[in-house]
């Protein structure tokens, strides 16, 4: 047998160009738009905020459709299941030469079902000690303003578009103007 490791094995798995697909699931709240969002569980995580937030997202696997992948990591790092009306968003390369694939879907979801998949780590770096952490630690609905401040850089213009698409960019600008923006709807992961 040839170890996957090997010159010339065949290795099942993420495409060589590395994509990732996933899903901004937004809904309407009295105050307005808000987006859902994770947050990137881990010790190294731990006490970030600002800027490390991200849509539900993963690597597709060779000749995954890239909406059934979003579909399917929404499912591993969320917990939970959406349908509905999926629209394509622009594709956004990352500063790594990734490409993010993301279909915006509406959809109020009871986050109380929230619980991602785990992943092992070692930590600290170069310890030798294996941690096992969920993907994501927490998933949140945000409101627009605050979720462009929370999302990481490279994904902010697919909060942007979607802004656009569902005709409230003029309104999140001028609530970005003004500071007190409060998120809403957070639940911690307790399985790790």
């Amino acid at each position: 047998m040839v170890a996957a490791s090997e010159p010339g094995a065949a290795r099942p798995g993420p495409l060589k160009r590395a994509t990732s697909a996933g899903l901004l699931v937004f809904r309407r709240g009295p105050a307005g738009l808000q987006f859902l969002l994770v947050h990137p569980g881990g010790p190294f995580w731990r006490r970030r905020d600002e800027g490390v937030w991200s849509i539900p997202k993963g690597l597709l696997e060779e000749g995954e459709d890239g909406l059934q992948g979003a579909m399917r990591e929404f499912g591993e790092e969320v917990g939970l299941q959406v349908g509905g009306d999926f629209v394509r968003l622009a594709p956004l390369r990352q500063r790594s030469g990734k490409t993010v694939l993301c279909w915006l879907v509406a959809a109020d979801l009871d986050l109380s079902g929230f619980h991602s998949n785990t992943l092992e780590m070692e930590w600290p770096p170069r310890s030798g000690r294996k941690l096992i952490v969920p993907e994501c630690d927490r998933a949140e609905y945000f409101a627009a303003d605050v979720a462009l401040v929370k999302i990481l850089s490279g994904q902010r213009d697919f909060i942007r578009e979607a802004l656009r698409l569902l005709g409230d960019e003029a309104k999140v600008e001028a609530k970005q103007a003004r500071p007190g923006a409060v998120a809403t709807r957070s639940v911690a992961d307790t399985s790790a």
